[in-house]
C-alpha cells in the first residue's frame, strides 16, 4: 500500500468517526457537512469528495459503526465455546447494556433511527439499509447452525429464526429509543432470550454466569466466535 493510499484511508477513517460522533450528538437533520468536517479537523470540500452527500455519509458512518461492533463482539465471544452461550451474549450485548454503555448504546439506536427514516425515500440509503441487516442476521444464523450441529439447538429453520429474532431486537430497540416507560433493555432482553428459548429448546431465563462482569462494556449490536468475525469479513 502506497503512502498515499494509507493517508487516504486514514482520512476517510477520521472522517467517518467524526460523522459518528456529530450525527450521534444532533441527528442528521441538524448535522451539517460543515460540523463533520469542523470535527475531524478537516474542510468540507473533502468530506464531500470522499461522500459525496450527507445521506452518503450517514450509510457509511452506520457501516464505519457496525464493523466495530462485529470486531468488539467477536473478541467478546472469544472465550465463549458454547453456541447457546454465544446467542445469549450476543442477545444481552444487543439488548441490555451496562449503565457505563447506556449513552453508546441509544446513540448508536440513533443512527439506525436515522437511517431507517431516510431509507424510504433514498434508494441508496435503502441498499446500505438492506445490507447491514443482511449481514446482523448472518451472523445469527451462522451462530444458530453451529448449535444445531453440536446438538444444543432444535432443527428449525436457522435463517427464518434470524430474521424473527432480528426484528423483534429492532423494534423493541425503537421503543426503548423512544422512552416508552413500559420497555426497558432489561424486557428486551428478557423477551428476546424468552424467544430463543422457547424456539430453539434451552432455558432462555439464565443468562451466562459471567453476566455481572461482563455488563458495561462498550458493545452495541460465533459453536466460535469466527462466526461474528467471518460475518465481519462478508460484503456490505
Amino acid at each position: 500500500m502506497t503512502k498515499r493510499r494509507r493517508l487516504s484511508e486514514a482520512r476517510q477513517t477520521q472522517i467517518l468517526q467524526a460523522a459518528v460522533e456529530v450525527i450521534r450528538e444532533r441527528g442528521l437533520c441538524e448535522t451539517r457537512i460543515s460540523d463533520i468536517a469542523d470535527r475531524a479537523g478537516t474542510s468540507s470540500a473533502l468530506v464531500i469528495y470522499y461522500f459525496q452527500s450527507k445521506d452518503r455519509l450517514l450509510g457509511e458512518a452506520l457501516a464505519f459503526s457496525e464493523e466495530r461492533f462485529y470486531e468488539e463482539t467477536a473478541r467478546e465471544l472469544q472465550g465463549i465455546t458454547s453456541a447457546r452461550d454465544q446467542l445469549v451474549r450476543l442477545i444481552q450485548l444487543s439488548c441490555s447494556p451496562g449503565p457505563d454503555a447506556r449513552q453508546d448504546w441509544m446513540d448508536e439506536w440513533m443512527l439506525w433511527l436515522d437511517l431507517w427514516a431516510r431509507a424510504p425515500r433514498d434508494p441508496d440509503v435503502a441498499r446500505d439499509r438492506e445490507l447491514l441487516d443482511r449481514r446482523w442476521r448472518e451472523a445469527i444464523t451462522d451462530i444458530v447452525q453451529a448449535g444445531q450441529q453440536s446438538g444444543e439447538f432444535r432443527q428449525v429453520d436457522a435463517e427464518d429464526f434470524a430474521l424473527r429474532l432480528a426484528v423483534t431486537i429492532d423494534g423493541l430497540a425503537i421503543q426503548v429509543v423512544l422512552g416508552d416507560p413500559d420497555v426497558t433493555t432489561d424486557l428486551m432482553e428478557a423477551i428476546c432470550l424468552r424467544m430463543a428459548g422457547t424456539e430453539l429448546g434451552f432455558d432462555g431465563s439464565s443468562g451466562l454466569a459471567s453476566r455481572q462482569q461482563s455488563k458495561g462494556r462498550r458493545v452495541s449490536r460465533s459453536g466460535r466466535a469466527s462466526h461474528v468475525a467471518k460475518a465481519a469479513g462478508k460484503s456490505r
